[in-house]
């Protein structure tokens, strides 16, 4: 399992189209990824249950990956995350 924790950056946190893009991206790979933020975990692939995280700009969050492309999985949701979803 890899596990990584990261800021949320845009200004306008994990909202409609930040969430879509997260489940577009996680539904890409194998690996079972899960987003934990507020004490509430949610799977990479349900978008409702990430825009229930709530996770604001500046909120800490924990992205969690296992499975057999997890460091692949892992990367690319880092990578989306730290870059404000193409939004900054």
């Amino acid at each position: 399992m890899q596990e990584r924790k990261l800021t949320i950056v845009n200004r306008l946190g994990i909202h409609a189209r930040a969430a879509a893009k997260l489940v577009t991206l996680c539904t890409r790979y194998v690996a079972n990824v899960e987003i934990v933020a507020n004490g509430r975990r949610a799977s990479g692939r349900h978008f409702i249950a990430i825009l229930l995280l709530s996770a604001s700009m500046g909120v800490q969050i924990s992205v969690e990956a296992s499975g057999p492309d997890e460091v692949e999985a892992i990367t690319a949701v880092t990578r989306l995350i730290n870059t404000g979803f193409g939004e900054n």
